[in-house]
């Protein structure tokens, strides 16, 4: 079926286009205007905003992380409300089916999920399988794994540490690489409870420099599109700045992706001994250009903190709210979830707030900072509408930086930041920058050969946030999928991953480790074509 979207305001940063005109696609793809043929379809989208289906980097939004969230907090649950029968995990409150709906119905069409234990892949992919609508991915964890830190404790070759990572992405049908608190977590385990990165971890002495920078190298030979996605050691902690600048200085010029970064930007100042850091950070990374962050922006909002970082989270529990949490321990980097809740009034929660913010208004390349809350850490992905309001409109900061304590202000630059985002830098960031960064060659953009995912914004001059909240219309695949804010087609998206090429011997190597260490072979925790019921399931992405 030919489609044509007639007379809206093409954004497509990828393209250089930014202009009024039509926008045509078929079979699922974009195409240039025909010669001589009439659409079969045709919608007049005069007035609104026509930018390619958003990606959502980094988001929290399956595995068993999320699982343990639902059981916690029954009373977040809206599992009174009705569900769609037939979706195997839609009876949890907040479910893998809700999750499909409310990202479409913002114009988002890809998610990753940022953090799946290796011997947990089968399971996320299951579950990512259930959500409707947009694709997906995962990013494998490593860094904390005795086979690895038995490698780096034998110094073992550059080469070793490439297959072996191109091994963990094949077995797991991953996207990425993530690392986090390299060695702190397994340092926990030895009952340490404060970790930096030159601190080494206990039985075989070698630190989180040396896991990361290996890692770091790893990653980048496999040639894989993604770098190394680094949640980096003391996180949240007041301070913990200096470990951010050291990472970045670390890094010695290799491609690196920082994670939540608002969460390192903080320094000592004041009488609560914690202050916003941020202006530095965004200095240090407009200074590196092989290093991107994502935000991991805090609102104000009850959430849930989930995190394969157990020291933090363990760390962090007395401090929940409510008072309950749970940790799980095991091989890798086990799981800690906490609930929170950020207050305009806590001192604390408004620094990390405002903390925020200023890495988005003060980093300046919208290719190397990417839009994300963390999901749910900093919060729930349905918040993004209010923080992209937040970052087009000063005025709309200032007037909640009139609500935070006094001395929030004192110790924050935001106040000076009379920056605005457009709406083609919020293109950038959330639709070009990923598809760089993921090494995507079919989305984030809407030219031609481009998969026809499309978002359509109507403009609200008084409220921003609305226009974000419920596109005017959505197209996955082509198919018109949201149609004024309300999901009007279910449709079945599909997996991505990458299969880089590394020694099979890396492979017997490793059926060898497990059936010593476990008594089970690997192929138990591998994710194989027939992981999945629907044969299409999975979508490779090309390295690059």
């Amino acid at each position: 079926m030919l489609v044509c979207l007639r007379g809206g305001k093409v954004i497509d940063p990828v393209n250089g286009v930014d202009r009024v005109g039509d926008l045509w696609f078929e079979h699922g793809r974009i195409i240039a205007q025909p010669e001589g043929r009439l659409a079969d379809v045709e919608h007049d989208v005069s007035g609104h905003i026509v930018m390619a289906g958003a990606i959502d980097i980094h988001s929290h939004i399956a595995g068993g992380g999320v699982n343990a969230v639902r059981l916690l907090l029954p009373e977040s649950h809206r599992a009174h409300r009705p569900q769609p029968a037939g979706a195997p995990f839609s009876a949890a409150g907040w479910s893998t089916f809700e999750t499909g709906r409310l990202y479409a119905q913002m114009g988002y069409t890809t998610v990753i999920e940022p953090a799946v234990l290796p011997h947990h892949a089968l399971h996320a992919h299951l579950e990512l399988a259930d959500i409707p609508i947009v694709d997906k991915g995962i990013l494998a964890v490593l860094g904390n794994d005795d086979f690895l830190l038995s490698a780096l404790r034998d110094r073992e070759s550059d080469a070793a540490f490439r297959d072996y990572v191109g091994a963990t992405l094949r077995s797991t049908r991953a996207i990425g690489i993530k690392c986090a608190n390299p060695g702190g977590v397994c340092a926990c385990k030895q009952n340490v409870r404060a970790f930096s990165i030159d601190d080494t971890v206990p039985q075989y002495g070698v630190s989180a420099r040396e896991i990361m920078t290996r890692l770091q190298r790893a990653v980048t030979e496999t040639r894989i599109g993604h770098p190394l996605h680094l949640h980096m050691c003391n996180l949240g902690i007041g301070g913990n700045i200096e470990e951010a600048l050291t990472t970045i200085d670390a890094s010695q010029g290799l491609p690196l992706h920082l994670a939540h970064a608002q969460f390192y930007a903080y320094g000592k100042e004041g009488k609560n001994g914690f202050s916003s850091a941020a202006a530095q950070l965004a200095e240090k990374v407009n200074k590196n250009t092989n290093v991107t962050m994502d935000v991991g922006q805090v609102m104000f909002a009850d959430t849930v903190t989930i995190s394969t970082d157990v020291m933090k989270q363990l760390n962090s529990l007395p401090s929940g709210r409510p008072r309950k949490g749970a940790i799980f321990d095991g091989d890798s980097s086990g799981l800690g979830v906490v609930p929170y809740s950020y207050r305009v009034s806590d001192y604390y929660s408004a620094v990390q707030w405002a903390a925020g913010l200023e890495l988005f208004l003060l980093t300046n390349d919208p290719m190397r900072v990417f839009f994300t809350t963390d999901h749910p850490n900093g919060a729930p992905f349905t918040a993004y509408p209010e923080v992209f309001a937040l970052l087009m409109s000063a005025d709309k900061r200032a007037q909640w930086l009139s609500r935070l304590p006094a001395e929030v202000l004192q110790h924050t630059t935001l106040p000076s930041i009379k920056r605005e985002y457009t709406l083609h830098e919020i293109a950038t960031m959330t639709r070009a920058a990923p598809r760089q960064l993921y090494g995507f060659t079919d989305r984030g953009a809407i030219g031609p050969g481009d998969v026809a995912d499309i978002a359509v914004y109507k403009p609200n001059q008084k409220d921003t946030a609305a226009m974000f909240r419920d596109a005017a219309y959505v197209f996955k695949d082509g198919e018109l999928v949201v149609r004024d804010g309300n999901v009007s087609r279910y449709t079945t998206g599909r997996t991505l991953y990458v299969r880089p090429d590394y020694d099979s011997q890396m492979s017997k190597r490793l059926d060898g480790y497990y059936q010593e260490l476990y008594g089970l072979p690997r192929s138990v925790f591998e994710v194989t074509d027939a992981a999945l019921p629907n044969k299409d399931a999975f979508l490779e992405v090309a390295c690059r």
